[in-house]
């Protein structure tokens, strides 16, 4: 079937499956049949062939059939043994009949279903009028508009405009079109009708205008719900916002705002109807973007320890190119600043004229003056945060040079520079609250009532080790960095506070004897290497003290680490190069947008807790963290440009997305959709993606458009953004260039959806749809430490343990069973489900079958007389579903109790845990492991007291879902709506792993 026109009514839809298309049928045998479908010229019938059946019989009366469901969501579908080889975004299913049988079918591509999908279900809604109504919306709303646009050019009602107003129109309506582009459609029209002249009328205008500004996969969505399938109303406008946005809150006064604003014609607005326009307007604009507008303002907590935060941080700020022989300049100062960063580093030596200078020492790096860079950094230090900058002084000057230094710090900065002593009664740095609009100064310090004295020089001295390895010195010791004396004056020291830095030696020489005040300084390689080996130390490590990380000087062309390899541990200050584009700036720039862009990210609770077991290096689930599935569609995208730096060749580009995950090694992964040949104005993907991620707080997501035909390059666009960030629904993806500028008009469309991970299996498998039986269920274990007092304790919360998994695991079954009877997929919610199923509650006259008694708190369906087996069988899944969400409302919080009472027991002897071990001849090695082992066993506590409290949480959420699905479908008992159920929350929001965000919001 053709398919180079564009679908952009219900018409072109129709006048397709009149052509017919070939399909695949499944049957439950796992055999697929090749067949033709058809729909008669009549519309009263759909047919296949060849078959072995009379004419008569291999066919389906569009009368009989009852819904029209998208994806593999039927049994056949389901039980079906090479179901795993079928596209999701390919499948439909026909269910028809008394008995609601299936047809189930694949399509040669997800446009091609749609088209299927879309034409039958307005066959569905119209029956026999189908006719009519394709006639009489010719002259629909939006027709209407584009003539009154066109009649404003035609000022003297020629009935014709000039092709340069008309294409200048057009391109006013759609900024994202190329000027040649609509040009060369209207002259591909005249051409077809052998017209001469350039002048276009307003059919040729109407025309030209439907094929270039209707994007058909928003066509698409807009029929499944619009009520007449040509508009949404302020109703289906709700709908949507609820079921598929998760829009909190909604009425129809909002969904009228969002029409007045969106709808671009003067009869939508008035009447309160939405066309495919104003919808297409509504979903490209910032309110439908897939970042969570929440987190463009700072949106967490600011108040615990500095060191509990990961801090954007910039190595070698003074470097505009590479940190041999590049550049110095004041601008990497106010780049950085401008883009948030919070810790910025100033290489300081003597300069001529008594005037200290930075620049990278040992190196070609040009010069800047000191004083001027301060004056900067006055300047720029809180234009994008108010939240503390932190001057990383590598200071190689002498006596002289460092009282200018402190001159003129003292002068310029003032009482922005933070030099309060340490309390030593304290174990914790302030907070990023407590420290706003202060500046903090990480330097080296002289020890207590010392004058002047020699000290080391600073342990990053990065200059030395480059020009070391770049053979200008100590070719004999290749992999020693000289370690030089020098003299440190005491108004220098004075303005190092709670920044002091000092040389890491070990880990537990750490744990025992630095001060929390105290910073290290880790070259990359160091890091890796205890990042690989020490994992759980580093972690432990950094809960504490404030770690930085600076890149390896072998990095002369001032490329960039990956910052994920040190976050995952916990390392707060990672610096990165500003200056160098590229992946992993992106992951920089797109993590630190979560808070607000404040410079501030708060690290997992995991990582902050005390007694919490993490390990940085981790294949697998982590313990006490709910992991969540994350459904990506990518659907379609808009206005790709050429590769910036390709060589020659033409304007078109064969564009493919990869979308890629980072975080934890158990996270990290990839997938791609198939390349788009010669099409980068408005390529269609439509292609979905499963991931599973097992630590979200530290998880990122990155959508990649590249280039499959390219010359010299194929980088296209990107968008990096936290997992944390992401807005659920149908959203737009604003591309940025290699340097993060943002690519005027171009998007990539998609679909996103949360679920939490149910069940085991292959990763494909890691759906909804897998459910454990009671007796394959796996309940988290507790390990033995051979105390035996301790093992008690924990012994004793086993049972309530495995009562949390069976009132969770039952409940989220029973959801499962109920989404699959409703037809719908694992990305469903519940209210969706609601509205799947109410057509088949409804009677030939409109009556309804079945209603729901919405008088008490678990809502009830009563069945209205006799009603057909398939109906029975959903009302009877439904009550069971009732009774596991009623089951876990009523003992979670019993069982939370017994939870908590037995991780508190246990904390009980936490801090005299190493004697009790001891006494009960525990050790070296065997000590050691108890503590691990006790580590686990409160993380896992606290873990599975946590998903019960937020699974009642999303219980409760299931309940009110229900509740108004079946009052906006008008299925409710009359007189039993509660008017004190609250609106849902979010409709496919992820229950919150944060311990104290008890709503989500």
């Amino acid at each position: 079937m053709p398919t180079e026109k564009k679908i952009s009514s219900a018409s072109d839809c129709i006048n397709s499956m009149v052509e017919g298309s070939e399909l695949k049928k499944v049957r439950s045998n796992s055999r697929i049949y090749h067949r033709y479908f058809l729909l008669d010229a009549d519309m009263q019938s759909l047919r296949w062939e060849p078959s072995k059946k009379d004419s008569e019989k291999a066919k389906i009366d569009i009368k009989s059939i009852k819904e029209v469901r998208t994806g593999k969501n039927t049994d056949i579908f389901r039980s079906n043994g090479i179901s795993d080889q079928i596209s999701e975004d390919c499948a439909f299913s026909v269910i028809y009949g008394e008995n609601y049988e299936s047809l189930d079918l694949v399509a040669n591509s997800a446009d091609v279903a749609n088209i299927w999908v879309t034409g039958l279900r307005y066959l569905i809604s119209y029956g026999k009028h189908t006719l009519d109504m394709l006639e009489s919306s010719q002259d629909n709303m939006r027709t209407s508009w584009v003539s009154q646009m066109f009649s404003e050019i035609d000022v003297d009602n020629l009935g014709h405009i000039t092709l340069c107003n008309a294409v200048q129109c057009i391109r006013n309506l759609n900024p994202g079109l190329k000027t040649s582009k609509i040009e060369l459609k209207f002259k591909e029209l005249h051409k077809s009708k052998d017209k001469a002249g350039t002048e276009v009328t307003k059919e040729e205008f109407i025309e030209v205008f439907h094929e270039l500004c209707t994007r058909p996969e928003i066509y698409f969505l807009l029929v499944q719900f619009s009520s007449n399938k040509e508009f949404l109303d302020t109703k289906d406008l709700m709908m949507f916002l609820e079921a598929e946005q998760g829009v909190a809150h909604i009425n129809e006064e909002i969904s009228l705002e969002i029409i007045h604003k969106y709808e671009p014609s003067r009869e939508g607005q008035e009447k309160g109807w939405l066309s495919i326009d104003g919808f297409t307007n509504y979903l490209m604009s910032p309110d439908c973007y897939i970042f969570d507008p929440e987190h463009k303002k700072v949106c967490q907590d600011m108040k615990q320890p500095l060191s509990h935060y990961f801090i954007n941080s910039s190595h070698n700020t003074y470097l505009i190119e590479d940190q041999f022989r590049g550049p110095s300049d004041i601008t990497g100062y106010i780049r950085a600043l401008k883009m948030g960063c919070r810790s910025v580093e100033l290489d300081v030596w003597d300069g001529p004229d008594n005037e200290p200078v930075i620049y990278t020492g040992h190196t070609m790096t040009s010069q800047i003056v000191f004083r001027s860079v301060i004056d900067i950094i006055n300047k720029y230090a809180f234009f994008a945060s108010e939240y503390p900058l932190i001057l990383c002084l590598e200071n190689h000057c002498s006596i002289k040079q460092q009282k200018v230094m402190v001159q003129h710090m003292k002068k310029i900065l003032g009482d922005k520079l933070y030099t309060t002593s340490p309390n030593v009664e304290e174990s914790y740095l302030p907070s990023p609250d407590v420290l706003k609009g202060k500046i903090l100064i990480k330097a080296k310090k002289l020890s207590s009532n010392c004058s002047g004295v020699e000290g080391d020089v600073t342990d990053e001295d990065e200059g030395a080790e480059m020009s070391q390895r770049m053979g200008k010195e100590n070719m004999e010791q290749p992999n020693s960095v000289p370690v030089k004396r020098f003299q440190l004056c005491k108004e220098l020291s004075e303005l190092v506070s709670i920044c002091k830095s000092v040389q890491f030696k070990e880990f537990q020489v750490s744990f025992q004897v630095q001060k929390y005040w105290e910073v290290c300084s880790f070259n990359e390689v160091l890091a890796s290497k205890y990042a690989n080996e020490n994992p759980g130390d580093f972690v432990n490590y950094n809960k504490r003290f404030l770690a930085r990380v600076f890149p390896s000087p072998m990095r002369i062309d001032s490329s960039n680490m990956n910052p994920q390899d040190f976050w995952k541990c916990g390392c707060q200050i990672v610096a990165m190069n500003f200056q160098t584009p590229g992946l992993m700036m992106d992951l920089n720039i797109g993590w630190f947008r979560q808070n607000g862009n404040c410079g501030y990210v708060l690290r997992p609770a995991i990582m902050r807790e005390e007694v919490s077991f993490f390990s940085a290096n981790t294949k697998d689930s982590v313990p006490g963290v709910s992991p969540q599935l994350l459904h990506i569609k990518i659907i379609s995208g808009q206005n790709f440009p050429k590769p910036k730096g390709s060589g020659a060749k033409g304007d078109v580009v064969d564009p493919y997305v990869y979308v890629e995950i980072h975080g934890i090694p158990a996270d990290c992964a990839e997938q791609r959709t198939k390349t788009v040949h010669q099409n980068g104005d408005a390529p269609i993907f439509d292609e979905s993606f499963e991931f599973q991620i097992n630590l979200p707080e530290l998880a990122m997501v990155r959508f990649v458009v590249l280039d499959d035909d390219y010359i010299g390059d194929e980088f296209i666009g990107q968008y990096t953004i936290p997992f944390e960030c992401l807005q659920t629904g149908y959203r737009h993806v604003p591309l940025q260039s290699l340097t993060g500028e943002v690519l005027a008009h171009a998007s990539l469309f998609v679909h996103v959806a949360i679920t939490n991970r149910r069940g085991g299996g292959k990763p494909h498998k890691r759906g909804l749809s897998v459910r454990k039986g009671k007796k394959s269920r796996e309940y988290a274990s507790l390990r033995t430490l051979w105390i035996k007092t301790v093992d008690e304790v924990f012994k004793n919360a086993q049972p309530p343990i495995r009562d949390a998994t069976d009132l969770r695991e039952n409940m989220q079954n029973a959801v499962v069973s109920f989404k699959e009877l409703c037809g719908l997929s694992s990305v469903a919610n519940l209210m969706q489900c609601m509205l799947a199923v109410s057509p088949r509650f409804l009677g030939p006259d409109n009556t309804p079958l079945v209603v729901l008694n919405l008088s008490e708190q678990y809502p009830t369906m009563e069945l209205q007389g006799i009603v057909p087996e398939v109906l029975k069988k959903i009302v009877t899944t439904y009550d069971m579903m009732i009774q596991s969400l009623k089951a876990l409302i009523e003992n979670a919080d019993a069982v939370y109790e017994k939870i908590v009472h037995c991780q508190k027991a246990a904390m009980e002897f936490h801090e005299h845990l190493h004697s009790i071990g001891t006494k009960e001849g525990l050790k070296e090695r065997k000590l050691q492991k108890a503590v691990e082992s006790f580590t686990w066993n409160i993380t896992i506590l606290k873990g599975q007291a946590d998903l019960l409290k937020y699974a009642k949480n999303e219980t409760l959420e299931n309940l009110k879902q229900i509740h108004f699905a079946a009052v906006s479908c008008g299925l409710n008992k009359p007189g039993t709506e509660n008017a004190d159920v609250q609106k849902p929350r979010r409709s496919l929001e992820v229950i919150p792993e944060k311990a104290n965000d008890e709503t989500g919001e």
